[in-house]
């Protein structure tokens, strides 16, 4: 009986949570703020009830948690489908530069001012340089469509540079957890050599089932894709895909890397498939009904009494944050532009959100010695800061200086 009591509870409180994170979306996207920002709101007042009335028992945060899981499946398998590998490529000419500038700079900024200024040990300083090397494309891009001024040089500019640091951001997290268990080693002269066949390994598992996923991308998708619209149609026929994309992010599970890297290969598997791309908005209800949970789970693993340690590192945190990426876009895109056009892709680019925290969490569910909680509460509030703080200044830019059809 208490079980089942137990059960209805969690089922009540997953659905209130549905609807009132899409209030919350609704609400925040008519005054152009980040919907990450509210849905760890949510997170973070529900923890704060509990602390004080609590409600919350174990079996309900591990409903919570299992939904988070999926919205992570989820949110890296949409990043995965959205990635027009062949048109960044065509691109990469363009962007490198500045895409290399932002991500090295930002990156190794972080991690310097983790290592050296706050003291922090080796590998969660790594984690947060690999988290800064990423950038929020839903956000500026919003701005920039509200200001009609996204299909400008510059604009599609931004887009091209965001989405490779969210790419190059999601394989550096692979990477680096691959290799975070022999960074926790203690032997230190067997280190390298362990380091480099965990390296090797990591590569040759990566190269393996990146060639599989090619494979099948290349060769099975359309006519499989083909077979299933002869039994299914419309939402049904994406559901499936989706699925079949759980799947595939559980075996890069078994192989030993995240599901959240899985479920990115599977959205690049479909990705080259222009009729399953158009299918995506047939199943954006599933996308709002499954990715709240992963960023109100993040606010449910915010101790409300250790708030005021978290903002003093979460604000230091930012500030690199916000510097890194900056002048790490500002000085190759100087080289391209005028200084308007640089310092409005340069700001543009601040903004941390979706693939940041999903590399915390990740590190996050490694263990306090990979990323300890005042750490992980620490990019909460660089999440929300520069989420908040950024669209507001990069509108104000945008009104100063109109992107004109050139990057001047």
């Amino acid at each position: 009986m208490e079980a089942e009591q137990s059960i209805l509870l969690s089922i009540l409180l997953a659905g209130g949570l549905i609807a009132v994170a899409l209030l919350t979306q609704s609400v925040l996207q008519k005054i152009y703020l980040s919907n990450v920002v509210g849905f760890i709101g949510i997170g973070f007042l529900i923890r704060l009830l509990d602390s004080r009335y609590p409600f919350l028992s174990s079996q309900t945060n591990q409903v919570i948690a299992f939904l988070a899981n999926i919205g992570i499946i989820c949110l890296l398998f949409r990043v995965g489908l959205e990635s027009n590998l062949a048109g960044l490529l065509r691109q990469l000419r363009q962007a490198r530069l500045i895409w290399l500038g932002n991500t090295l700079l930002s990156g190794i900024f972080g991690y310097v001012v983790c290592y050296y200024l706050l003291g922090l040990a080796m590998i969660p300083s790594l984690v947060v340089g690999v988290a800064f090397t990423a950038t929020s494309v839903s956000i500026p891009v919003a701005v920039w469509q509200e200001a009609d001024a996204i299909r400008t040089p510059t604009g599609e500019l931004l887009i091209d540079v965001a989405e490779l640091d969210d790419i190059s951001a999601i394989v550096l997290m692979a990477l680096l957890f691959a290799i975070v268990p022999v960074l926790m080693e203690t032997a230190s002269f067997p280190k390298m050599a362990t380091l480099a066949r965990a390296f090797l390994w990591f590569l040759l598992k990566l190269t393996a089932f990146g060639i599989l996923c090619v494979i099948f991308s290349r060769y099975l998708e359309q006519p499989f894709t083909e077979f299933l619209k002869k039994l299914e149609a419309g939402p049904d026929l994406m559901v499936t895909i989706i699925g079949i994309g759980f799947m595939i992010a559980a075996t890069a599970g078994l192989l030993g890397f995240s599901v959240a890297i899985g479920a990115f290969f599977a959205g690049l598997i479909f990705s080259r498939d222009t009729d399953a791309v158009k299918m995506e908005t047939c199943i954006e209800s599933v996308y709002e009904l499954f990715i709240p949970f992963f960023f109100i789970h993040l606010g449910l693993g915010i101790d409300p009494d250790m708030v005021r340690s978290a903002l003093g590192l979460g604000v230091i945190l930012m500030v690199a944050a916000i510097v890194g990426k900056i002048f790490g876009t500002l000085i190759p895109a100087r080289c391209k532009g005028g200084w308007k056009s640089s310092t409005l892709l340069a700001v543009s680019m601040v903004p941390r959100a979706e693939i940041a925290m999903v590399i915390v969490q990740q590190g996050y569910g490694m263990g306090e010695s990979v990323v300890p909680y005042p750490v992980f509460a620490a990019m909460v509030v660089v999440t929300a800061g520069t989420c908040i703080l950024f669209p507001i200044v990069i509108r104000w830019l945008l009104r100063k200086w109109p992107p004109s059809d050139s990057l001047e």
